[in-house]
């Protein structure tokens, strides 16, 4: 049976819901709406949901770098306090204040080697250096 379509003039064919093929091809307004929602929905999930994934992953990396920073910080502390450690036995403070402040024991002599001569300055005879050469080797 066929009945005159009442918007378009043209007939269609009503199938068992009593409406026209062509009406039910036609989405629902209120299905597309609902459809709209809810890719908006995903859409802005995954776009909010992208930036905190992403600054975790920095978070992470800048963590891994912190603890390398810090076992390296530690192991420079541990060369410290071994330092420190010897330098309080009392064989490394003689030793450093001989070598550096020449202290000795008492009844012991202190000797001191003096520096080797400075060489020579040999300077052309021509001028401006004429004679320099015999006042700086003085």
């Amino acid at each position: 049976m066929t009945l005159p379509s009442i918007r378009s003039g043209r007939t269609g064919r009503v199938g068992r819901t009593g409406r026209r093929r062509a009406d039910r091809d036609r989405p629902d307004p209120g299905r597309r709406t609902v459809v709209g929602v809810v890719l908006s929905v995903v859409l802005v999930a995954g776009v909010l949901g992208f930036f905190p994934v992403r600054a975790w992953f920095a978070q992470r990396a800048e963590t891994r770098d912190k603890r390398e920073e810090l076992a390296a910080i530690e192991a420079q502390g541990d060369e410290y306090q071994d330092d420190i450690d010897r330098l309080e036995t009392p064989e490394e403070v003689e030793r450093i204040a001989r070598e550096k402040f020449g202290m000795v024991r008492d009844g012991e002599k202190a000797f001191q080697v003096a520096p080797q001569g400075v060489a020579a300055v040999d300077l052309p005879d021509t001028w401006p250096f004429a004679g320099v050469d015999d006042w700086l080797n003085r």
